[in-house]
């Protein structure tokens, strides 16, 4: 609509003028028509951008798709959770599938069925209500709602910390039965073997356990008992008695996963407690190593474990010492004598010998015919 111009409105104000009755009526308060869109297009038009822009905020496949949930459910924005479950249970009953023959009408109520329902799951959450109305009130941060909409949906239904604590527990009760049924088998093999056995059978005659094994046998006990008896005492000594290391010693409870995981932090200061000593001790200081560091040393230079370097019995352990091992040009001399001795070994193993006469002449890899 074009704007009047000055001139125009100079002749509408003359001829105002000129008729008195046309100027009396606009003093009497009937309103002038003045230039310009009337008060309801501006109305109908705010209208319109907001529904315009809750429709850009409506994307397919989030939530109830192009459908305002509240809609969905005939509920407002400012509506509770019990206004929102009873309008949900109403429409529930509606259109419930089961209430429908087969049909159009069946498969129709059964759209609006999962669309409520939908609409119920996204309401009634007050976190998913919560990203809902930010996407109704932001349309243009599509990336944020994919990403809430998606990491809620996808986000695991149980918490994660409980998940990894129940793991850690049935890690480390399996553990520790593994560790208790090793070293119940290292006691039975050891007590077969006739040097422990005879040791054990001496020590528990020596402290009458034996015997008073046999006087108990006199009381209505059986020769059977009486040997599953004997055989316990000895199994005793010889937890008693004798260190089993390796991977066959006694199972501590504080070896399993669960309590190295609550301890991590102070083996861990320790461990730097004791490089900071090892540093200054003789790095700095330059002190000579003791029996303990340079058994540290060989260990490293043979790249054991703690337990394989344990289970070594003491006069290997010795004879290390003795070679100056913890030394890295001694232990490279000894590693080459090593190796040396061992090919003499194979090169005079018979097994040895038609293992290499085979890979030679026929080997894993070569087609022959059987002669008859």
């Amino acid at each position: 609509m074009r704007r009047p111009t000055c001139r125009a409105g100079a002749d509408e104000v003359a001829a105002d003028m000129a008729d008195p009755g046309k100027a009396e009526g606009a003093q009497r308060g009937v309103p002038l028509l003045l230039p310009g869109p009337p008060m309801s297009l501006l109305l109908v038009g705010l209208g319109l951008l907001m529904l315009a822009g809750q429709a850009a905020a409506l994307i397919e496949g989030l939530y109830c798709g192009r459908q305002v949930c509240y809609d969905v459910l005939g509920v407002s924005r400012d509506a509770s959770k019990a206004d929102i479950a009873r309008a949900y249970r109403q429409l529930a009953r509606k259109y419930h599938p089961d209430r429908y023959r087969p049909g159009e009408q069946s498969e129709e109520a059964s759209e609006k069925f999962i669309l409520v329902a939908t609409a119920y799951e996204t309401l009634k959450d007050e976190d998913t209500r919560k990203d809902y109305d930010y996407m109704l009130d932001h349309p243009e941060e599509h990336y944020r709602h994919y990403y809430h909409y998606y990491s809620r949906r996808l986000a695991p239904k149980v918490d994660v910390r409980l998940v990894v604590l129940v793991t850690v527990c049935a890690i480390s009760l399996f553990q520790f039965y593994s560790w208790w049924s090793s070293y119940n088998d290292a006691i039975n093999y050891l007590a077969t073997v006739p040097k422990y056995r005879i040791q054990a059978a001496e020590i528990a005659r020596q402290q009458g356990l034996l015997n008073k094994a046999k006087e108990k046998g006199k009381s209505r006990r059986s020769k059977e008992e009486i040997r599953q008896e004997e055989e316990e005492i000895i199994k005793d000594i010889i937890k008693n008695k004798i260190d089993i290391k390796g991977g066959y010693q006694k199972p501590q409870i504080y070896d399993i996963l669960f309590f190295q995981i609550i301890l991590f932090p102070y083996y861990l200061f320790k461990y730097i407690s004791w490089y900071v000593w090892w540093i200054y001790t003789f790095n700095i200081k330059r002190e000579e190593y003791g029996e303990t560091e340079k058994l540290y040393l060989i260990r490293k230079n043979m790249k054991m474990s703690e337990a394989q370097f344990d289970s070594l019995e003491d006069h290997r352990k010795e004879k290390f010492l003795e070679q100056q091992l913890w030394i890295r040009e001694n232990f490279e001399v000894y590693r080459q004598e090593q190796e040396e001795e061992m090919k003499q070994k194979l090169a005079s193993d018979p097994r040895w010998k038609r293992y290499r006469r085979w890979m030679k002449n026929e080997g894993p890899g070569r087609l022959t015919f059987v002669d008859d």
